[in-house]
C-alpha cells in the first residue's frame, strides 16, 4: 500500500492511496467467502465451488466491488494509523482506480479552537422585573380561561365562540372542506387566510353568508397567493364570556389559598418572577456564551460545515413530511433552487458547529466530567415523572449505550455553560483570582449587561428547558445525524411568563395536499 499526502492544513489532509494485488487480496478471499455460499453453480454443491470457479463465474471485479465495503474503510483506518491522523468526523472517499484500488480520502481534522482569555470576560446579569401590566394581562387571562362560553342572543362579533360549516372554492376546486369547526374571530386569526375573520361578523345562529374574498399577495404559499376565493360559511352557534369581575369573590374562585385579590395578585407577581428570572438566566447565558465565541478563533474544514448543512437539510426534510410537505415541494414553492437553499443554511451550520466546539473547548480546559453515577440521577429523575406503566420501558431505554452517552453530551454541555456563567460573573474561583487583580472600567454591552469589577451575584445555574434541565428526557427525542448533535448548544428559551390569550385557529384551513 502506497499512501501519500496530496495536501495538507490545519482543517484538513488529502491522501491518496494505492493497493496493490497483496494488499487486496485478504479483502478479496473474504468477498469469496461470503459470497460463495448464496451462489448455485453447476457441478458444485452450494457454498463448495473453488474461488477460481466463481471468479469465473461472477467475475474477479464483482468480487472486488462487493469487497470494498470493508476494504476502504479498514485500509483508510491503518493508513490514518501509520500517518498519526485522526479524522474529526468520516472521511470522503473518492475512487480514483478499480484495478488496482486506488481511493483519494478527504481526512477533516480536529479544529482549532483558541477561546483567547476568556476567564478575564466580567458580565453582570440584568435584573428580572415585573411589571403591574404582565401581572393584569395574567389576571385578564386567568379570568378569560375560567368563565365558560354561553350562548350569545345577538349577532356575533369579534372573541365570540363561532360553530361553522365553511367551504371555499377557488379555481373551480374545493380547497377547505370544514363542518362543525369552532372558529374565534379575532384581528390576529389569519386562518383559513388573513383577512377571513372580519366577514364574519354579524352572523346570527342558523344564518349563511355567501362572499368572496382575495388572499393576500404576500401569502406564503404561491398556490394560494392573491387568488379570490369563494366562501359559504354556515353558523350552527354563537357563544360568548360574560366575565366577571375581578374581586375578592373571584379570587376565592381560582384555587384554596386566595382570600382575596391581593393574596391572587401576590401568586400571580411571584409566578411571572420565577419565569423572569430563569429567562433572565437563559439570556445571561446566551450573552456569556455569545462573548466567548465573540473572542475566539476556530479553524473549521470545508467538509465539516457541509455536513452540518446536510444534517440540516435532513432535519428540514423531516420537520416538513410531519407537516405532509416535501422538501422539493417546499423549495418548489419558496422559488429556491436546493443550493440556494444550502447557501442559506451555511451561516446557521458555522454557527452552530463554533458553538458546539466552544463548548467543547471550555469543557476541555476546565476539566469537566461527568461520573457515571450522576447520569444514573438523571435517569432516575427522568423516571420520577413517568407513569408508572411506562417506567420499565423507558429505564431500559435510557439504560441502553446510546442513550446514556446523549445523557453524557447533554449533562456535559450543562455543566459547561454552568462553569462558563460562573467565570464571566466572576464567581469560579481561577476568575476571581484574576478579577481581584484587575482594575478596569465597566464598560456597557448588550441588554444591561456590562464588564465589570463589582460584587459578583448569584446565579441560577439550571436552564429550565427540556435539553439542559433534562438530559434524560432530551436524549430520548433526539436523533440528529449532525456534526454538532454530540453536544446540544440550543436549548429552548423559557416559555414567555405571560402568554398571549388566542383563539381556536385550527378550524377553516386550506388543504395541505
Amino acid at each position: 500500500m502506497i499512501v501519500t499526502t496530496e495536501s495538507s492544513s490545519s482543517t484538513e489532509v488529502i491522501l491518496n492511496i494505492a493497493m496493490d494485488a497483496a494488499d487486496e487480496e485478504p479483502f478479496v478471499a473474504r468477498s469469496y467467502r461470503r459470497t460463495v455460499g448464496n451462489l448455485s453453480i453447476p457441478g458444485f454443491r452450494k457454498g463448495k465451488a473453488p474461488r477460481s470457479v466463481v471468479e469465473n463465474h461472477v467475475g474477479r471485479q464483482a468480487l472486488l466491488r462487493e469487497a470494498l465495503d470493508y476494504m476502504i474503510p479498514e485500509t483508510l483506518n491503518r493508513a490514518l494509523q501509520d500517518q498519526g491522523l485522526q479524522a474529526f468526523i468520516e472521511p470522503q472517499v473518492e475512487m480514483l482506480e478499480w484495478e488496482p484500488v486506488s481511493f483519494k480520502a478527504v481526512i477533516p481534522l480536529e479544529p482549532a479552537v483558541d477561546l483567547g482569555d476568556f476567564r478575564q470576560l466580567r458580565l453582570e446579569k440584568a435584573a428580572a422585573e415585573v411589571s403591574a401590566e404582565q401581572i393584569d394581562q395574567m389576571l385578564e387571562r386567568l379570568r378569560r380561561e375560567m368563565t365558560p362560553w354561553e350562548p350569545a342572543e345577538r349577532p356575533a362579533r369579534f372573541g365570540d365562540l363561532l360553530n361553522l360549516t365553511v367551504r371555499g372554492v377557488m379555481d373551480g376546486e374545493e380547497i377547505i372542506s370544514d363542518d362543525g369547526v369552532d372558529f374565534i374571530p379575532e384581528p390576529g386569526n389569519v386562518l383559513p387566510f388573513p383577512g377571513f375573520a372580519p366577514y364574519l361578523e354579524g352572523l346570527t345562529e342558523g344564518s349563511e353568508k355567501e362572499f368572496v374574498m382575495t388572499v393576500p399577495a404576500d401569502y406564503p404559499r404561491p398556490e394560494f397567493a392573491g387568488k379570490e376565493v369563494a366562501f359559504q360559511v354556515t353558523a350552527f352557534s354563537i357563544k360568548e364570556k360574560n366575565l366577571p369581575e375581578l374581586d375578592d369573590e373571584f379570587a376565592k374562585g381560582v384555587g384554596e389559598g386566595f382570600d382575596t385579590m391581593a393574596d391572587l395578585r401576590a401568586d400571580i407577581a411571584q409566578q411571572l418572577n420565577d419565569d423572569a428570572e430563569q429567562r433572565a438566566d437563559y439570556e445571561f447565558q446566551e450573552l456569556a456564551l455569545a462573548r466567548v465565541l465573540g473572542q475566539a478563533t476556530i479553524d473549521l474544514s470545508d467538509l465539516v460545515v457541509a455536513r452540518e448543512v446536510q444534517a440540516m437539510v435532513e432535519e428540514r426534510d423531516r420537520m416538513l413530511r410531519n407537516q405532509r410537505l416535501d422538501l422539493d415541494t417546499y423549495l418548489t414553492y419558496a422559488g429556491k433552487t436546493p443550493e440556494e437553499f444550502r447557501g442559506e443554511l451555511r451561516p446557521e451550520a458555522i454557527e452552530r458547529l463554533e458553538r458546539m466546539l466552544v463548548v467543547r473547548q471550555v469543557v476541555k480546559e476546565e476539566e469537566l466530567e461527568v461520573t457515571t453515577e450522576e447520569i444514573q440521577q438523571e435517569i432516575e429523575t427522568t423516571l420520577e415523572n413517568t407513569a408508572d406503566e411506562r417506567k420499565a420501558a423507558v429505564r431500559r431505554l435510557l439504560n441502553t449505550e446510546e442513550q446514556r452517552n446523549a445523557i453524557y453530551n447533554s449533562m456535559l454541555t450543562r455543566k459547561a455553560m454552568q462553569r462558563l456563567v460562573s467565570i464571566v460573573q466572576g464567581i469560579d474561583e481561577t476568575a476571581a483570582a484574576d478579577d481581584a487583580a484587575a482594575d478596569t472600567e465597566p464598560e456597557t454591552v448588550a441588554d444591561g449587561a456590562v464588564e465589570s469589577d463589582a460584587e459578583p451575584v448569584t446565579v441560577v445555574a439550571d436552564i429550565d428547558t427540556n435539553e439542559t434541565a433534562n438530559p434524560a428526557a432530551a436524549a430520548m427525542e433526539s436523533d440528529s445525524e449532525s456534526p454538532a448533535a454530540a453536544m446540544d448548544t440550543e436549548p429552548e428559551p423559557p416559555a414567555a411568563a405571560v402568554p398571549e390569550t388566542q383563539g381556536n385557529t385550527e378550524g377553516a384551513k386550506p388543504d395541505a395536499d
